[in-house]
């Protein structure tokens, strides 16, 4: 037997075991002490698992490991009942054939009380027998444990989901060598911390548990390095095992197939992902055919004819090859940053029509005589609603126009000394008491500018509808309040959601209905209108409510328009989901429970309307509409009736008498 690497927790364990064994011979019956770890306490709860391999011994070429369970007061873990561990070996790159990628080979996996040996000091024994082992190779342990209905040996004491991943070298030691290239920090930017990463393996949570299985031993659709590319864009629709199919949808409208959004280059020095740079440096076969579906490269179709990974490094180098595949998002951002717009209002106190003049700036804020660029304009969206909490106009009633499009300014509009000048048109119906919510009129401006090859080019189509979203580039948004009486106007509360949720996910150039109705809205620093604690930009979502009122859009509220049910429901309900097992806290930094007090009823059905507090929560809570509507009610709501109905019953919800939702427990509740 060969003894290897012991790390300081397993010399700890051993300097325990030494002082247990004084304790015995000094005649202590263990009593004062937890079966098994005499004189020390072991976690009777656990809020947090850490699991770690502390240590690695060979006999025949087959491992024996040890790994050692905490709560977060490092408390060990006694008894648990569903640990379990997949094994497997790293080829290195070209050992299996010139050009090809190191790839993982799943060697063993073992789970349950009879895999492992529980030492009853924190620490658990597994000996595998591999199904091929080579000392000269990366060793992977993929450790887990925990997850929904998991116990401790008690039956009473909960175990959260732990996964890890400990590589070391054929013998034991640290690892001289592992494929690193996307971490699990960066899957959470988009996927909840702490859920499945997908609905097919409900008890999975970390990329590197997939890559772990997924690997050499499968067929190369099921491989990881193909596998993760097909289920981020639409390029092929697949079917698993049982019949579910991943059509990558949701992901690419998301991501947009832009590489860089999940192979993000680690920060200088942080010795982390060595080999991120590996998906433009290594091109395969296996890789490549995950999205260029339309390639045998085998029989020569669409590609020259090649039988193997040897001769692709030849043409596809590192630098050509990321350039290929993520230029036009560089491009694209640049020309987002080339412009900026800066909107102002005023209404007049005659007419009550508020006037809305759009000064264009470059990249160091200097205006810009719109003027200069007026031919390469595909269109400015200028819509002006009242009411940034309790929005009034309503979808239909608002005042909408485009002033400018492909290059042509609306004959309601002007350019006055450079500016993009227009008065609505609309009767805003504001309401003349100074200082209600309805005295405010808001204007969110979104424009676009036609662009070729990562350059604004002339609009040289009058008719240009912009279905053909490739001809023009969203640029930044803006946001303008203005007020009849003069005062300061109402704004929406925006300490629930900002800009900083939405980027984890979305890139600063996503460009948010970019499409034949919208301009395409890019969400930036333009949007702000208050500041952290450190002084950065807050974006809020008022701009969306200037459409997403609360009669709904332009399906009323079929499609649970209002922006209260719609974001909810887009981000996570049913076939709208993008991304399943999202929690609360991965969008909503906080929950003003207080700006339920300004809202009124919420169109939630053709016609129908529902008491605001109710209405948000039925965006996720309507799979048991009966059973909800029973409990709501019961607390002052009304669901479903008409909208004055709603209107009058909104401030005398009492929801909020027993529920304290958090955005880390939304199902809290007042004791």
């Amino acid at each position: 037997m060969m003894n290897v690497k012991k790390s300081k927790i397993a010399l700890l364990l051993a300097a325990g075991a030494v002082s247990m064994a004084l304790t015995g011979c000094g005649g202590d019956d263990g009593t004062d002490g937890n079966p098994g770890n005499p004189g020390g306490p072991a976690a009777d709860y656990i809020n947090t698992l850490n699991l770690k391999v502390t240590d690695v011994t060979y006999t025949d070429g087959q491992p024996t490991i040890k790994v050692f369970a905490t709560n977060e007061e490092d408390l060990p873990v006694i008894g648990l009942q569903d640990l379990g561990v997949v094994a497997a070996q790293l080829t290195p790159q070209g050992a299996t054939g010139a050009g090809n990628s190191a790839q993982w080979t799943r060697t063993a996996r073992a789970s349950g009380v009879d895999s492992y040996i529980d030492n009853k000091d924190g620490s658990y024994s597994f000996t595998l027998e591999l199904s091929e082992y080579s000392a000269d190779m990366t060793q992977r342990f993929n450790v887990y444990a925990g997850g929904k209905g998991s116990t401790l040996a008690d039956g009473a004491t909960t175990v959260p989901r732990r996964e890890i991943v400990a590589d070391f070298d054929g013998q034991g030691y640290e690892a001289k060598y592992t494929k690193d290239i996307v971490s699990h920090e960066t899957c959470t930017n988009c996927h909840a911390e702490g859920e499945p990463l997908t609905t097919r393996h409900s008890s999975y949570y970390t990329q590197e548990t997939c890559a772990t299985c997924h690997s050499s031993s499968m067929s190369t659709e099921s491989q990881w390095n193909h596998l993760i590319h097909n289920i981020h864009n639409t390029a092929k629709t697949f079917e698993d095992k049982y019949g579910k199919e991943y059509t990558g949808e949701a992901a690419e409208a998301l991501i947009q197939n832009n590489c860089k959004s999940c192979h993000v280059e680690p920060e200088a020095d942080s010795g982390e992902l060595a080999e991120w740079g590996n998906w433009s440096r290594i091109p395969t076969m296996e890789t490549c055919t995950s999205c260029h579906t339309n390639i045998d490269f085998e029989a020569g179709k669409g590609h020259s004819q090649q039988a193997d990974n040897s001769n692709c490094i030849a043409c596809h180098n590192s630098s050509w090859t990321e350039e290929l595949h993520t230029s036009s998002f560089g491009d694209t951002k640049a020309l987002i940053d080339t412009y900026g717009i800066n909107v102002t209002s005023t209404i007049d106190s005659t007419t009550t029509a508020a006037t809305i003049s759009i000064q264009v700036v470059d990249s160091t804020g200097a205006e810009v005589d719109i003027n200069t660029i007026l031919p390469m304009v595909q269109r400015f969206e200028v819509i002006t609603n009242v009411g940034p909490n309790n929005v009034t106009l309503g979808y239909g009633g608002k005042d909408s126009i485009n002033a400018i499009k492909n290059g042509v300014v609306d004959a309601k509009a002007a350019i006055e000394d450079g500016k993009l000048v227009y008065t609505t048109t609309k009767d805003l119906k504001l309401n003349t008491e100074a200082g209600a919510d309805n005295e405010t009129a808001f204007t969110f401006v979104g424009w676009a500018m036609c662009s070729a090859n990562g350059e604004f080019v002339k609009c040289d189509d009058p008719d240009f509808d912009g279905k053909d979203t490739d001809k023009y580039t969203g640029m930044k948004a803006d946001l303008a309040f203005a007020t009849l009486s003069g005062e300061a106007p109402s704004m929406r509360h925006v300490d629930s959601v900002n800009f900083s949720a939405c980027a984890s996910c979305h890139s600063d150039e996503f460009q948010v209905h970019k499409g034949g109705h919208h301009a395409g809205f890019v969400m930036s620093e333009q949007l702000a209108h208050t500041n952290d604690a450190d002084g950065m930009p807050i974006i809020g979502v008022d701009a969306c409510a200037s459409c997403h009122t609360p009669d709904g859009t332009y399906a009323g509220g079929v499609n649970m328009g209002a922006l209260e049910m719609k974001l909810h429901k887009t981000h996570s309900q049913g076939d709208y989901a993008v991304i399943p097992g999202m929690n609360c806290d991965q969008c909503h930094s906080d929950f003003n429970r207080d700006a339920f007090k300004k809202k009124g009823a919420l169109a939630t059905a053709g016609g129908q309307y529902t008491t605001p507090i109710a209405a948000t929560c039925a965006s996720c809570h309507s799979y048991n509409m009966d059973k909800f509507k029973s409990h709501v009610e019961g607390q002052g709501a009304l669901v479903n009736v008409s909208k004055e109905a709603a209107t009058d019953a909104a401030q005398l919800e009492t929801c909020f008498y027993c529920h304290a939702p958090t955005p880390a427990d939304h199902t809290a509740v007042k004791m």
